[in-house]
C-alpha cells in the first residue's frame, strides 16, 4: 500500500492507488524540461566540487579532534580512536539542492569536545587560518548554533552536535534514539534536521517522484513569496513534509499529478489539524513531543507541521495569522491553475504556475524597515539579527489591531548600490477584507513599532553604526530598486492569471447588488494616498549608544477608511470584553465548521487513549477513484482521525465565568458525540441548530 514491500507509509490508507494517464505522464515531461530549463538542477563538476568540499571537511574535523584531544591530556588509546563525523542535511541530502546552494552539515563530535571553547573556539581557529575558507561567521548564540563559511567556494552551514560518547565510531547510526541520550537541548536541536531528513527518505514512497515534486514546490514558493521561515512563511523542511504527505497519500501518482494533487488537499485542508508522516512517539528519554492537550505553548499554532523523528515539533510555529493567509491564498490559486491544465484550457501551462507573485503592485501601502552598518562584518551580523525580529513586527501589529490591519512580509532584502552598507525589508498593509470600515475608526502603531525597535535595539552584539529606521511609503513612493533592473513599471502587469483573474472579480462584482457599494468603497480606497501625505508623525530611532533619536516621519497614519493606522486606545475593561467576544465568535464558528471529534479523558492531569496520529486509529476504506467529490470526502476522512485541536486550541480561560457560553459549548460537543456513536444526526444541519 504505497512502498514497494506492500507496506503502509503514513497514519492513513492513500487517497487513491491510481497510477498516471498518457496525459498526466506528457505534463510531467513538461514539468521536468521546464525545470531544467529554468536551471534548478547543478552541473556535474558543481556536484564533483561539493563531495570534494565535504570530504575535505570530514578530514578537517578529524584532525580537529585528535588536536583537542592531546591537548586534554587524554589516553594513548583514546587518543588513537579520537574520531569525528560529518553528516549532511537538509535540501543537499534530499537531493533537491540546486546551483549554488548551501550545504548544511553537521559535525559529530566526543564528550570532551565542548561546543564553546572547542568548535567555536579551536576549530573556529583553524578554519581562520585555512586560505580556502572565506566569509567565515559564526554563530554561537543561535536557537541552533551554527558556524557559516564558505569552503572553496562552496557555501556551508556547519552545526555541532556533542554526544556523550568518549569515540565517534565511524558507523555512527545518528537514526537511533539512544543516540540523544544525555544530550544537551542545542546537540538535540543540532541532531534533529540529519535525523528528520533521513526519516523523510525512508517514509516516501518512490524518492524520485517525491524529489521532483519538491523541486517545483520549493521553486514555485520562492516565486510566488511564500518561502522563508524566518518571516512567518514556509522553510525548507517544511515544504518536504507537506510534499512527502501527499506522496504518501498517492503513492503510485508522477510529479504532475503530486503538484496538482498538493494544490487539492492542502486547499482543503482545516488547520490547525496537523500534518504528520507517522505517528508521534512518546519516546524512553523524556524530551518533549509536540502535543497541544500538554503543552500550553503548542496550542496557539496556527499551521502545525509535525517533524517524524523523535523528538517530534512543530517545524512551522513561525506562522501567523497573516502568512497563514497569504499560503492559503496561494495555495488555492496553484489549485485553480492546475485544473485548468488538466482541462487542457488555452493559454494555460506550467508558466502560468511559476508567475511571480508581483509583490509591489500587489498593495497601496508597505512599511519600510532600513538598516545600515558601518562595514560589511556588521551588516551581516545586523541583518541575520534583525531579520530574526521581523516576524515580531507582524505579529505585534496584527495583536494591537485585532487581526483587523494585515501584513505581507516580503521574504527577501532589498540594496540600493548607491548605498553599499545599507538594506531596506518591506511589508504590504491592508485592511481586513470584509470588514465593514467605521466612521473615523483609526489604527494608531506608533507604538507597536517603538516596541519592535526597542527589541531590536537589545542585541547584545551591537556596534557603533548599526541602525535602524521604520517609515510608511505608498506603491507610488516606492524606490527604484525593489524593481527588477532598478526600473519602475509603467504600467501593471497584465495578461497574467493573477491579473485576469482579477479583471474577472471586478466585472462579476459590476453585475452582482450591491456592486455600487463596492465601487465606493474603492474611491475611498484610492484617497488612501491624499491622507497618508497630510500625515505628520515621527517616530524615534535607538542609537548605538542605546538612546533614542528623531527619525524620519513613519507609519503612524494611513488615514483612510480603507487602512487608517490611527488606532484608537481602549481601555483595559473594554480590551477584556473584545478579547472575550472574538473568542466567543471564533469558539462558535470552529465548532459550527469541524467535521470532527474527539475522546481525550484525563486522570490525574494525564491524558489517555492513543497518541496523535496513533496507528491504531482508524484509516481511510477508500480506493482509487477519478471522482474529485470522493476524493473531496477521502481528505475529510483523513481529517476525521486527528483530535480536536480547533477546540483545544482555544484560549477558553475567558470563558470560565460566562455560564451561557459554557452550556453552549457542552450541548455541542454532546450534539457531536450523538452524531458520532449513533448515526442518527445529520451533520449538515448542526450550523443551523
Amino acid at each position: 500500500m504505497g512502498s514497494s514491500n506492500g507496506q503502509r507509509l503514513g497514519i492513513t490508507e492513500p487517497i487513491s492507488l491510481a497510477g498516471p494517464t498518457d496525459d498526466d505522464l506528457m505534463r510531467t515531461r513538461k514539468l521536468e524540461k521546464y525545470l531544467r530549463d529554468v536551471n534548478l538542477y547543478e552541473s556535474q563538476e558543481e556536484a564533483v566540487s561539493r563531495e570534494e568540499v565535504l570530504g575535505r571537511l570530514d578530514q578537517i574535523v578529524k584532525i580537529w579532534v585528535k588536536k583537542i584531544s592531546r591537548a586534554k591530556g587524554l589516553n594513548d588509546q583514546l587518543l588513537q580512536e579520537a574520531n569525528a563525523k560529518i553528516f549532511t542535511f537538509g535540501s543537499y541530502r534530499l537531493g533537491v539542492h540546486g546551483p549554488g546552494a548551501d550545504i548544511d552539515t553537521l559535525c559529530v563530535g566526543p564528550r570532551h569536545a565542548t561546543r564553546e571553547e572547542d568548535f567555536f573556539g579551536e576549530l573556529h581557529q583553524m578554519l581562520t587560518e585555512m586560505p580556502e575558507v572565506t566569509e567565515l561567521h559564526p554563530v554561537p548564540d543561535a536557537h541552533v548554533p551554527v558556524m557559516k563559511f564558505k569552503f572553496s567556494g562552496v557555501s556551508i552551514d556547519l552545526l555541532y552536535a556533542r554526544l556523550s560518547l568518549w569515540v565517534i565510531p565511524e558507523d555512527l547510526d545518528i537514526s537511533q534514539d539512544s543516540i540523544l541520550q544525555n544530550a544537551d537541548e542545542q546537540t538535540v536541536r543540532s541532531l534533529n534536521g540529519c535525523r528528520v531528513t533521513d526519516q523523510i527518505l525512508r517514509l516516501v514512497p518512490k524518492i524520485q517522484n517525491f524529489r521532483t515534486t519538491l523541486r517545483c514546490m520549493r521553486f514555485w514558493a520562492k516565486r510566488r513569496g511564500v518561502y522563508s521561515n524566518v518571516a512567518g512563511f514556509l522553510g525548507g523542511i517544511n515544504w518536504a513534509l507537506l510534499v512527502a504527505r501527499i506522496c504518501q497519500l498517492y503513492p503510485n501518482a508522477v510529479p504532475s499529478m503530486l503538484v496538482s494533487r498538493f494544490f487539492r488537499v492542502y486547499t482543503q485542508w482545516r488547520w490547525p489539524n496537523p500534518v504528520l508522516l507517522c505517528a508521534i512517539e512518546e519516546g524512553s528519554l523524556g524530551l518533549q513531543v509536540w502535543d497541544p492537550r500538554r503543552n500550553p505553548k503548542d496550542k496557539y499554532h496556527l499551521m502545525p507541521i509535525i517533524t517524524p523523528a523523535y523528538p517530534c515539533m512543530n517545524s512551522s510555529y513561525n506562522v501567523s495569522t497573516s502568512t497563514l493567509r497569504i499560503m492559503m491564498d496561494e495555495f488555492q490559486r496553484g489549485h485553480e491553475i492546475c485544473e485548468a491544465m488538466e482541462k487542457n484550457e488555452a493559454d494555460v501551462d506550467w508558466d502560468t504556475l511559476f508567475e511571480p507573485f508581483t509583490f509591489f503592485e500587489a498593495y497601496k501601502n508597505y512599511l519600510r524597515i532600513d538598516i545600515s552598518a558601518e562595514n560589511a562584518d556588521d551588516l551581516r551580523n545586523w541583518k541575520g539579527w534583525v531579520e530574526s525580529r521581523l516576524r515580531q513586527l507582524t505579529l505585534k501589529i496584527e495583536r494591537h489591531t485585532y487581526n483587523m490591519l494585515q501584513c505581507h512580509p516580503h521574504p527577501g532584502d532589498f540594496s540600493d548600490k548607491s548605498k553599499p552598507l545599507y538594506c531596506s525589508y518591506f511589508m504590504g498593509l491592508q485592511r481586513k477584507q470584509g470588514v465593514p470600515v467605521g466612521e473615523g475608526e483609526q489604527f494608531d502603531i506608533r507604538l507597536t513599532v517603538k516596541e519592535f525597535k526597542q527589541a531590536v535595539s537589545m542585541y547584545t552584539l551591537r556596534k557603533p553604526g548599526m541602525q535602524i529606521s521604520v517609515a510608511h511609503v505608498t506603491r507610488r513612493n516606492l524606490p527604484n530598486f525593489v524593481f527588477p533592473g532598478g526600473v519602475r513599471p509603467s504600467r501593471p502587469s497584465k495578461g497574467t492569471w493573477d491579473s485576469r483573474r482579477a479583471l474577472e472579480r471586478k466585472v462579476s462584482s459590476h453585475t452582482k447588488p450591491g456592486a455600487d457599494d463596492g465601487r465606493k468603497r474603492k474611491q475611498t480606497d484610492d484617497n488612501v494616498d491624499t491622507h497618508l501625505r497630510n500625515a505628520k508623525c515621527h517616530a524615534t530611532m535607538p542609537s548605538s549608544s542605546g538612546e533614542f533619536r528623531e527619525g524620519s516621519p513613519i507609519v503612524s497614519t494611513i488615514s483612510s477608511s480603507s487602512i487608517n493606522l490611527q488606532f484608537e486606545h481602549m481601555d483595559a475593561n473594554e480590551l477584556v470584553g473584545s478579547n472575550r467576544e472574538k473568542v466567543e465568535n471564533n469558539l462558535t464558528d470552529s465548532i459550527r465548521d469541524s467535521r470532527n471529534s474527539v475522546e481525550v479523558s484525563s486522570h490525574n492531569g494525564k491524558v489517555d487513549g492513543p497518541m496523535i496520529g496513533d496507528p491504531r486509529n482508524k484509516g481511510l476504506s477508500f480506493n482509487s477513484s477519478n471522482s474529485k467529490d470522493a476524493e473531496k470526502l477521502a481528505i475529510e476522512k483523513i481529517m476525521s482521525v486527528y483530535p480536536f485541536y480547533i477546540i483545544i486550541s482555544l484560549d477558553c480561560s475567558a470563558l470560565i465565568f460566562n455560564p451561557i457560553m459554557l452550556t453552549v459549548i457542552w450541548f455541542h460537543f454532546g450534539y457531536i458525540y450523538l452524531r458520532k456513536c449513533h448515526g442518527f444526526l445529520n451533520f449538515s444541519t448542526l450550523g443551523s441548530n
